[in-house]
């Protein structure tokens, strides 16, 4: 039950809000003067606070009030205010509401209004109280991720990243393989790179493969290695491949989609057996590697079309770590963004606006190449929106409920963070058929 207190020497109005309150399943304590209300506050936890302006005799002045006020602010500087008198005085109730009170009603006052403003209150209380919590769970949350793994100086601070994080340091203490999907530029590497250095095979070495980077006829021979002369402009000395440069340590597979069929046999083999031949050899040989491997493609699609081993996705999808585009981790977005940057240069609001506006196609490697520019384009300390050199990009339906969600449903809000005004945003609403709460 939600639980008030009212301060004031007088018992009449304390009765009268008690009556109030209790039909309305509020609770309601009462003390008399200023300083038995510091001690309950102390003592107790309290919702909310009204309190009178004048507690002795003969006083109209609202000094009293005023300390009182500063002095609840000062030890509670979260908890909301009513101030109530008889005696009202308009310069002091725009200094007290400038300093932090949330209303000045004068008595006798209308219970209507007193009710909603108090009911108003006590959701707003409750939603910063949750807020709160969410937020010191998240807190202790990535602070026992920063303490017990090595994160590789990951930069993060949505939800869905530091999911995916916790999801990826758990899998790493076992041997299974990881498949990494997400779109180009989701930092796919990067947790390939903390997968690693979290598991067992940390003190080995991390060898990386970009299998779309290298023409088909020589990605056998990256991966296994080669004898001399096995293939047309081959070496006369033995090449060693990626899977024995990997032995005791990991080895990230980039684009694991685009690898030529003939490969993903030998791939296969090597998972199932641990042991393969070198390209133009019969010698075989013998690894204890790690393999994670990553795309941007749709393998089920790819399987259908026949062009990627239905056996071999298997074996590589043991555990899917699916990273989400950097738009659906908006606050993800600014502590990037400022990491990018040099030091000595920070963003303006109108740059921090425009930031968490744009789509990001290109997800993290965009964001970090437009900070870089903008870094050298701006003239003075502050990058500002001009620097970014961003088209505004007009909101989608996700976008426009990302900022709702993001801003609780204040409808200003969220049009301030999407750039443009309420009504803008109301016609939005109507054309995507989303609701006004």
């Amino acid at each position: 039950m939600p639980a008030i207190l009212v301060i004031d020497d007088n018992p009449a109005v304390a009765t009268a809000l008690e009556m109030l309150f209790s039909l309305h399943d509020i609770d309601v304590a009462h003390v008399a003067s200023p300083v038995q209300g510091l001690q309950h506050l102390r003592g107790h936890d309290v919702d909310l606070v009204i309190q009178d302006m004048n507690f002795e005799a003969d006083t109209t002045s609202g000094e009293e009030g005023v300390a009182l006020f500063h002095q609840i602010r000062g030890e509670h500087p979260d908890l909301p205010v009513i101030l109530l008198t008889a005696w009202t005085h308009l310069e002091s109730a725009i200094d007290l509401v400038k300093a932090g009170a949330v209303d000045y009603l004068a008595k006798p006052w209308d219970d209507r209004k007193l009710l909603a403003t108090v009911n108003n209150l006590l959701e707003l209380a409750q939603a910063q109280r949750e807020l709160a919590q969410e937020r010191a769970g998240e807190k202790r949350r990535r602070g026992a991720l920063l303490r017990d793994f090595d994160l590789r100086g990951l930069v993060f601070a949505d939800n869905a990243s530091e999911n995916m994080l916790a999801l990826a340091c758990q899998v790493a203490r076992s041997d299974i393989p990881v498949l990494i999907t997400g779109p180009n530029g989701t930092g796919k590497e990067k947790y390939a790179e903390i997968v690693h250095a979290n598991s067992g095979a940390r003190n080995g070495p991390f060898i990386a493969l970009n299998c779309g980077a290298l023409p088909a006829d020589l990605i056998e021979a990256e991966l296994f290695g080669a004898e001399p002369g096995a293939y047309t402009g081959a070496s006369n000395k033995p090449r060693e491949g990626k899977f024995e440069a990997a032995h005791g340590g990991t080895l990230f597979l980039d684009e694991i989609g685009t690898l030529p069929l003939a490969g993903q046999v030998k791939l296969l083999r090597v998972l199932e057996t641990g042991r393969f031949q070198r390209l133009g050899g019969n010698q075989e040989r013998a690894v204890t590697v790690r393999i994670i491997s990553a795309t941007n493609a749709n393998l089920a699609g790819l399987i259908a079309e026949g062009a990627f081993r239905e056996d071999l996705f298997y074996r590589l999808n043991g555990i899917e770590l699916r990273l989400a585009p950097l738009a659906q981790r908006q606050r993800d977005i600014l502590p990037l963004a400022r990491h990018f940057l040099p030091a000595g240069k920070r963003l303006g609001d109108d740059a921090e606006r425009t930031l968490l506006r744009h789509a990001w196609p290109g997800n993290v490697r965009e964001l970090r190449n437009v900070m870089q520019r903008a870094a050298l384009l701006a003239r003075g300390d502050v990058v500002s929106a001009t620097d970014l050199n961003l088209q505004p990009a007009e909101p989608d339906r996700a976008m426009i409920e990302r900022a709702l969600e993001h801003n609780r449903g204040v409808l200003a809000q969220a049009a301030a963070e999407l750039g443009m005004s309420r009504q803008a945003l109301y016609r939005r609403l109507d054309r995507h058929g989303i609701k006004r709460d």
